[in-house]
C-alpha cells in the first residue's frame, strides 16, 4: 500500500498539521519561580494561560513560536476559574482559532505545550468525559469540564487542547482539581477572557450565610407551587452582611434566588454571578412553614 492510501499516513499527517496550526498561535509564559508553563494568543496582544501558573505581577515574559521574547503584564485574573489574561507590550502573537462546536466524549484530541524554547510538544488522546458543575479551589464554580486520556506534560497547564484541525477545544489546567489534569471548555475560557480584557476580574456574588441542605415536605412544595424535595436551611447570617440587610432570618430555608431555584449549595453559587451582583434580587424562602419574598441587593465576594 502506497504512503497516498494508507489511512494511517493520512492521519498521522493530519495530527502533524493540527500541532503546527494550533503551535503558531501556542506560546510560552514565564511568570512563575519554577518551570515556564504555557499559553493561547486570544488576541493579536493577549495571551490566555492558567492564573495558577502567574506567581508573580510584574516581571512576566511571553515567548512566541519564533522564539522572540516580549513583556508582558497581567491583563486580568480569575482564580475561580483558574484563567488569567496576559497583555503583551506589542502586538506580535497569531490569534488562535476556538472550534465552532463543544467537545464530545470518544473525540480525537492534541493536547499542547510550549514549556520550552525549543519547540512545540504534543500528546494525543480521547475526550474521555464531560463533567460539571464542579467547585474549583479558587472559590469558583466551573459549568463544564472537559477530562482527557493526553498526557499532561510538565508546563502544558495554559496551552490548548485541540481537535484535529488544530482549533481550539479547551484551555489545560492543572489547578483545578488538586492536581488533576482538566481542561476548560474553549467557550467558557473565551466568554471568561472576555470578562477579564473588559474588567480585570469576574465579579462573584456574596449573601453572608452559613447553610446546609433541608429537606422540603410534600405540604411545602404544594405552598410552593413546584416540585422541589430540597433547600438550604440558614444556620448562621453574618453581621453587617447582604442577607441581614434584606432580612433574611436564621431558620429560613432559601428555595430560590431571582426566580431560579436553590436545591444545594452549588446552585446557591450559581446564582450568584456576576450579573446579580449590586442589584437588589428577590430570594424566596420557607419561614414557618410559609413562602416568603425578601429583596437582597447582592454584595460582592472578595478573594
Amino acid at each position: 500500500m502506497s504512503n497516498e492510501s494508507n489511512p494511517l499516513n493520512a492521519l498521522s499527517e493530519a495530527m502533524a498539521e493540527a500541532v503546527a496550526r494550533a503551535g503558531a498561535a501556542t506560546v510560552l509564559v514565564n511568570a512563575r519561580r519554577r518551570f515556564p508553563a504555557s499559553g493561547i494568543a486570544y488576541a493579536a496582544d493577549l495571551i490566555l494561560t492558567a492564573d495558577h501558573v502567574v506567581e508573580r505581577e510584574d516581571d512576566i515574559s511571553v515567548v512566541l513560536p519564533d522564539g522572540s521574547e516580549i513583556k508582558a503584564t497581567i491583563a486580568g485574573r480569575d482564580p475561580g476559574s483558574d484563567l488569567a489574561v496576559l497583555r503583551l507590550e506589542k502586538s506580535a502573537a497569531a490569534k488562535a482559532e476556538p472550534a465552532p462546536q463543544d467537545a464530545r466524549v470518544g473525540q480525537l484530541v492534541l493536547s499542547l505545550g510550549r514549556p520550552t524554547p525549543e519547540g512545540i510538544q504534543a500528546s494525543l488522546g480521547i475526550v474521555s468525559a464531560i463533567g460539571g458543575p464542579v467547585r474549583t479551589g479558587g472559590g469558583g464554580l466551573l459549568d463544564r469540564y472537559l477530562r482527557t486520556d493526553a498526557t499532561p506534560y510538565p508546563g502544558f497547564s495554559g496551552g490548548p487542547l485541540v481537535d484535529t484541525a488544530g482549533r481550539v477545544i479547551g484551555v489545560n489546567t492543572s489547578g483545578l482539581a488538586r492536581g488533576a489534569s482538566l481542561a476548560i471548555p474553549a467557550s467558557l475560557a473565551w466568554q471568561t477572557a472576555e470578562t477579564l480584557v473588559q474588567h480585570g476580574r469576574v465579579r462573584r456574588g456574596y449573601l453572608g450565610v452559613r447553610s446546609q441542605p433541608a429537606s422540603i415536605s410534600a405540604a411545602q412544595q404544594k405552598s410552593l407551587s413546584r416540585d422541589q424535595t430540597t433547600g438550604l436551611l440558614l444556620v448562621g447570617i453574618e453581621e453587617n452582611s447582604p442577607a441581614e440587610a434584606g432580612g433574611l432570618l436564621v431558620g429560613d430555608i432559601i428555595v430560590a434566588i431571582g426566580g431560579q431555584p436553590v436545591t444545594d449549595a452549588d446552585q446557591l453559587l450559581a446564582s450568584l454571578s456576576g450579573d446579580v451582583v449590586g442589584k437588589p434580587t428577590p430570594v424566596q424562602v420557607l419561614r414557618g412553614g410559609q413562602v416568603a419574598t425578601n429583596t437582597v441587593t447582592i454584595g460582592e465576594r472578595r478573594d
